[in-house]
């Protein structure tokens, strides 16, 4: 059976790989990019750079830095109105993760209307949006390589997965320089989100020849330096390292989605407002366990990729290091409990059915090598609880 892999057109990587925007952009053939970004990004002069660097090159540009975490529909509408009613015929995504998919729904609501259900899983979006050259400032979410989108319905508390050959960046620019800023709580939770979209990949039913390798590659270059950038986020060697392996897992993932971690992370996130990755690295470990039994030795080839498990060790050895040491990247990194983090409990269980509802609906739990049923979901949901 063959597979089919989509990527952008142009990847540029390594140290100051952000500063050739200008020549990107004209090689796309555009002129006029809207820059969608943070507040942080501003205040830490990024957009500064950005625009300058710009304007070197002879191109003017304009700046929609009002993107939130976990973006929800009304956060983007501003960016939406501002996108359709400028000359712009490109955008230009600065930041994490969710920068990134704000920029991909805004060029398709921008260009065509509607509203984010109208385009969310199972619908396939094939329709070209606005031009997209993606930056990103976090090594985790791989969002740059990506046919994906995760936008939150504001009413329903639904994190709406949109997925499409419309939603992947035209172009890469992979600069790990601008990861050195990062504090070390988000380095941890990107860092995870990219070690788990690896694992996942590999293990996803949908795995294939091209993602295998790339998620390989990607657990070669992560297992090693997340704990060094968590303790020590100048080090650039180990910054580069990372955010080589958030793509690699990006790309990983796109051609063969996520899992389950996945599935049962968006509804804590869309609820609870616990960042991403914080959610997935709660979740992981105890995923992990429950998934190993459908897909021993690709889990024992995760751990060995790592470095985790000796290549002589066996598949149950390898696999029970494997949990270990997720537990042990939680406990290091300081990833809090849901009670920690400060959810309510109550509120928590009373949502379990639906959060197990939601998250079966998003699709990736199918693609899990262990597909769950919504009660098994709602028991993992139950035992992630620790008072």
């Amino acid at each position: 059976m063959s597979s089919t892999i989509l990527l952008p057109q142009i990847l540029q990587v390594g140290g100051d790989a952000s500063l050739a925007v200008g020549d990107v952009v004209k090689t796309l053939g555009c002129r006029s990019p809207l820059i969608i970004t943070d507040s942080v990004m501003v205040q830490l002069g990024y957009i500064e750079t950005l625009q300058s660097s710009l304007k070197d090159a002879g191109i003017e540009s304009a700046v929609f830095d009002q993107t939130v975490p976990e973006p929800t529909e009304e956060s983007i509408l501003a960016g939406v109105e501002m996108a359709k009613q400028g000359d712009f015929d490109c955008l230009i995504a600065l930041g994490g993760g969710s920068p990134i998919d704000s920029a991909k729904a805004i060029g398709i609501l921008a260009k065509y209307g509607g509203d984010m259900a109208d385009y969310k899983f199972p619908r396939n979006v094939t329709e070209a949006g606005l031009p997209l050259i993606a930056i990103p400032t976090t090594a985790g979410t791989g969002s740059e390589m990506t046919r994906f989108t995760i936008i939150t319905d504001g009413e329903t508390d639904e994190k709406m997965l949109c997925v499409g050959l419309g939603f992947l960046p035209q172009a890469a620019l992979v600069d790990y320089r601008l990861t050195l800023s990062l504090p070390p709580r988000v380095t941890a939770d990107t860092g995870i989100d990219a070690m788990t979209h690896a694992i996942e990949a590999y293990v996803s039913k949908k795995a294939n020849t091209y993602s295998d390798s790339q998620a390989l590659a990607a657990l070669r270059l992560i297992g090693p330096n997340l704990r060094a950038v968590y303790n020590d986020g100048s080090n650039e060697a180990a910054r580069e390292a990372m955010m080589m392996g958030a793509t690699l897992a990006g790309a990983a993932f796109s051609a063969a989605s996520v899992a389950l971690v996945h599935g049962m992370s968006r509804p804590i996130g869309a609820h609870f407002h616990v960042p991403h990755g914080m959610s997935n690295a709660m979740l992981l470990p105890s995923v992990t366990e429950f998934s190993i039994p459908s897909a021993k030795s690709r889990y024992a080839t995760c751990a060995r990729t790592m470095g985790v498990a000796a290549q002589t060790d066996g598949d149950e050895v390898a696999t029970q290091k494997l949990i270990e040491e997720l537990h042990s990247i939680n406990d290091q990194c300081q990833v809090p409990t849901l009670a920690q983090f400060g959810v309510d409990k109550k509120v928590y269980f009373d949502k379990l059915e639906l959060m197990a509802q939601q998250a079966a609906a998003s699709g990736s739990p199918g693609n899990n090598p262990l597909v769950p049923s919504n009660e098994q979901m709602v028991k993992l949901y139950t035992d992630l609880w620790v008072d």
